[in-house]
């Protein structure tokens, strides 16, 4: 039986007008980076999108806004968007990645149609201060319980490449361990010359070690997702990353870089004797 691989896509719906100061992303104001920035995406525009990631086979669709958690503005913006999804591409699982959320916020979501919740702790608890001053790491993490115990699908996962240390990196595996999430998305630092923090590139083996080392201190999660930064970090080895426990991809564009068409990932699968999977376990 051939292995199947979860594809899901992610939709910007509100870009950089984050003021937090997160030194890995572009998206926060204070860096002023060449980006789009726009306070809510047209309602059709999204469902266009939806559409086609589902005719591309991707089950997963994940609604993603900047700012640093939710208001109630933003909790109507994705309640608006769920019901009309959840009517007009039923097949979809939607996935809200609002930044940091209480119990109550995330009980709303679900009974708008938002299936999982995705909040990456992105890297050690300890390291976290280097990359980010404005809120806490803590903060993070206790917004991944209120997922859990809100009894949504929990995806929550890291950057590798911000600088930090090996034993940075175990640490976060192991926190992410403890909050069993049923999607682990890792992500690989893709610098923009409007940030402060500068690359530490790592070399493909090292990724993959690393892939690797993310589904042994994470073996429960159903899923092990490579999302940002994927066609940069392994270029032509990018059908490596399986062998090393991955299971699950981002096809299409990320939030604000291009990814790879998506024919070329279906091509690559098939290449591999991989199947697109077609039910979420």
């Amino acid at each position: 039986m051939k292995e199947k691989i979860f594809l899901c896509s992610i939709c910007n719906i509100n870009s950089g007008t984050c003021l937090e100061d997160c030194k890995f992303c572009s998206q926060s104001v204070r860096y002023k980076a060449d980006i789009d920035r726009y306070k809510q995406k047209d309602l059709e525009d999204i469902l266009k999108e939806a559409k086609s990631a589902r005719e591309a086979g991707a089950l997963g669709f994940c609604l993603v806004t900047s700012d640093k958690g939710l208001t109630d503005k933003t909790i109507a913006f994705v309640c608006d968007i769920a019901e009309t999804l959840t009517k007009e591409v039923p097949e979809l699982r939607l996935i809200a990645c609002n930044g940091t959320a209480t119990l109550e916020q995330l009980l709303t979501l679900k009974k708008s149609g938002i299936k999982a919740y995705n909040h990456n702790l992105e890297t050690s608890e300890s390291f976290y201060p280097q990359i980010c001053t404005t809120h806490p790491w803590s903060e993070r993490y206790a917004t991944c319980q209120a997922v859990n115990e809100a009894g949504l699908v929990l995806l929550t996962g890291g950057i590798f490449g911000l600088g930090e240390t090996q034993e940075d990196r175990i640490s976060m595996l192991e926190s992410l361990a403890s909050l069993n999430p049923t999607s682990v998305p890792i992500n690989f630092y893709h610098h923009n010359e409007a940030l402060e923090l500068k690359p530490n590139p790592l070399t493909v083996d090292e990724a993959l070690a690393l892939v690797k080392l993310t589904r042994e201190l994470i073996p429960h999660a159903q899923r092990i997702m490579v999302a940002g930064g994927r066609e940069l970090m392994f270029g032509d080895r990018q059908s490596e990353i399986f062998k090393y426990g991955a299971n699950s991809i981002v096809v299409g564009n990320y939030l604000t870089t291009a990814g790879r068409v998506v024919s070329k990932d279906l091509v690559m699968l098939e290449s591999l004797n991989l199947e697109v999977a077609t039910l979420v376990k």
